[in-house]
């Protein structure tokens, strides 16, 4: 068990990949989320709760600002994901990941993400994953990383596969989908000693 105060945890602000840059969100980068989520609304809207209707400006600039301060504060550490140039600056915006629902005494975390469509296809989000979970056991201390999905999103169900992740099980009712029906969810995960050395 950890006693370190999350807030002294040094969490890398950048992450880079063979073809990804991935960085915490800032305040000013509302108008590149609410482009990507407005584009990708349709593609969104069956799985992500606050996906249901397209956000205005401010509203992106807002949760961009909020996404800041958790990260700061070490309560919900998302990235976004931008293409990443040969001389390593930021390209195109290709959507979002992190890591959510942090219990710091373990230490164990859950791996979210969305991509913007147009990206399809390219494995650029299992390859964010990938780095995502290896700086959680390498820099973080992790002992548990999970991925949990609604099993009929077929592209989450790919991605935690092809991440290299477990299928643990089901959790049956344990949810509601955006429509405030009852859902099952598919667990996967990669443990210390298991899956990783």
């Amino acid at each position: 068990m950890t006693t370190t105060d999350p807030l002294l945890i040094d969490v890398p602000e950048r992450i880079e990949t063979a073809r990804l840059l991935l960085r915490p969100p800032r305040p000013g980068d509302g108008t590149i989320l609410c482009a990507a989520v407005g584009e990708t609304l349709a593609e969104l809207a069956p799985w992500m709760p606050w996906a249901q209707a397209a956000p205005t400006p401010q509203d992106s600039e807002l949760q961009c600002r909020r996404m800041h301060a958790k990260f700061t504060s070490r309560e919900d550490l998302v990235y976004f994901m931008f293409e990443r140039a040969a001389d390593g600056a930021e390209g195109a915006f290709v959507g979002g990941t992190g890591l959510h629902r942090i219990d710091w005494s373990v230490p164990r975390l859950e791996i979210g993400y969305w991509r913007r469509a147009g990206f399809e296809g390219r494995g650029l989000v299992a390859e964010a994953v990938r780095a995502l979970a290896r700086m959680a056991f390498d820099a973080l201390g992790a002992r548990r990383v999970e991925i949990r999905m609604d099993p009929r999103n077929a592209c989450s169900v790919r991605v935690a596969e092809r991440a290299g992740f477990t299928f643990e099980g089901v959790l049956r009712q344990d949810s509601v989908d955006v429509k405030g029906a009852g859902r099952d969810t598919h667990v996967y995960s990669r443990v210390r000693g298991v899956e990783e050395p």
